[in-house]
């Protein structure tokens, strides 16, 4: 599959955890030749600050955020759970989100970009062509996670029922907050993945792009 953007377009793919975004807009970057923004890592990596120095993330991810360097960005220990639950709560903080969302608008403005993250088409590119809400059931999402975390899929129920429980507390989190709340945008195509695979949600997405004009065959 080989397509090309027909202008240098700002794609946002929004969704909670483990639905497939990142996945997805990884893919779809390398298709169109775009550059690729997971912003997840930037709040990951404000935590993981916030943690190393012994601070709460509840009141010392604003000073984080403004300190934060690239070299955070490529740390291997930012998908642990703790981080998880600190990035939450650090994405919360009106003033954290403030700190990032330049950088997140700057990053897509000069060629443009597959940005992915929770509210990318509502709050940093509300005026981008094209808006996804990529989304699955927790259940489904919760094992996704768990072999991510793994390399393999999980048959103790117990501790799948844990990996659920996490997810449905992000989602609340997520949905809950004042900044920015987890939400789809009023122009955002959902796409629910629970019977889809990686291609099969690529090639959709890649459908409805070419409908709307916004890359050629």
């Amino acid at each position: 599959m080989s397509k090309r953007s027909a202008k240098y377009p700002v794609i946002a793919i929004d969704g909670p955890a483990a639905a497939g975004k990142g996945t997805l807009a990884r893919q779809l970057a390398e298709v169109l030749e775009l550059p690729y923004l997971d912003t997840g890592l930037l709040y990951r990596a404000v935590a993981r600050r916030v943690l190393d120095r012994g601070g709460d993330p509840a009141h010392d991810g604003p000073e984080q955020a403004r300190q934060l360097v690239p070299e955070d960005m490529r740390r291997n220990d930012l998908r642990e759970p703790e981080v998880d639950q600190a990035a939450s709560i650090v994405a919360r903080h009106p003033e954290v989100r403030a700190a990032l969302l330049e950088r997140q608008r700057h990053f897509g403005r000069a060629r443009g970009a597959v940005v992915d993250g929770r509210d990318i088409g509502t709050v940093v590119f509300p005026d981008a062509p094209a808006k996804f809400f990529i989304t699955a059931s927790p259940e489904v999402r919760a094992q996704r996670r768990y072999e991510q975390r793994h390399g393999q899929p999980c048959t103790d129920p117990t501790r799948l029922a844990e990996e659920v429980a996490a997810i449905n507390t992000r989602d609340e989190q997520d949905a809950a907050r004042a900044a920015a709340p987890l939400r789809p945008a009023e122009d955002a195509v959902m796409v629910v993945t629970d019977d889809l695979d990686a291609a099969g949600v690529l090639e959709h997405v890649c459908q409805i792009l070419q409908e709307k004009g916004i890359i050629r065959r």
